[in-house]
């Protein structure tokens, strides 16, 4: 069951001004969670203010936490790569998570990935409401069911629900919405079938570039 924790949230952290530059500088200093206490850094999303796609993953990983930038792990080089397979390489996009810090567990020197508790996904919307509003992207893609739930609520259900563009009210403000799969999900899939976990995923994503063609 879902911890029902609550704690602080960002709201209380957000500049008065909400452009990219302002935001990454008052997240940085962000202590609406109990994940701050743990995680090396606040990864914050990067990209073009004028995006065209904004993708909102679930939180960062080890490589993003130790470098401070989304998206550079294992996870982000089958996302890069999908968006290229996908036509969408020249498309401006704004990547990002909706839990800026990292979960995890330690195992011996290792760090594992936890998945973040509602708690710290409803602490964290405010920053991914301000990413949007600064953005105005055409199209938001949620990147797994925690960035579906931030942006969409409980309702959205990945395997139901991803491959269309929705007009499902946000959570977070801007236009519509697609849900896929997390790229970490083709990495846990069995060797015999990543390929089609893979593909299924740029299929998602054309769906993208097919809309922003319009």
């Amino acid at each position: 069951m879902a911890s029902r924790e609550t704690f602080p949230g960002a709201d209380a952290f957000l500049p008065a001004r909400h452009t990219l530059p302002e935001l990454r500088r008052a997240a940085a200093d962000c202590h609406g969670c109990d994940l701050v206490e743990r995680a090396t850094q606040v990864v914050f999303g990067e990209g073009p203010a004028d995006a065209q796609l904004l993708f909102v993953g679930e939180q960062p990983g080890d490589v993003e936490d130790r470098r401070g930038e989304p998206f550079v792990g294992p996870a982000g080089g089958v996302l890069h790569r999908a968006i290229g397979d996908a036509g969408l390489a020249d498309t401006p996009s704004f990547v990002t998570n909706a839990v800026k810090h990292f979960n995890f567990s330690e195992r011996g020197t290792r760090r594992l990935h936890q998945t973040p508790r509602a708690g710290h996904v409803t602490a964290c919307r405010p920053w991914l409401r301000a990413e949007v509003e600064a953005v105005q992207p055409r199209l938001t893609v949620c990147l797994g069911a925690t960035a579906a739930r931030s942006v969409l609520g409980p309702s959205v259900r990945v395997l139901r629900d991803r491959g269309a563009v929705l007009d499902t009210p946000s959570l977070v403000g801007g236009g519509p919405t697609l849900v896929t799969i997390h790229p970490s999900a083709v990495l846990r899939t069995p060797d015999d079938e990543r390929a089609a976990a893979y593909d299924g995923l740029v299929a998602d994503l054309r769906v993208a570039a097919q809309h922003l063609s319009r």
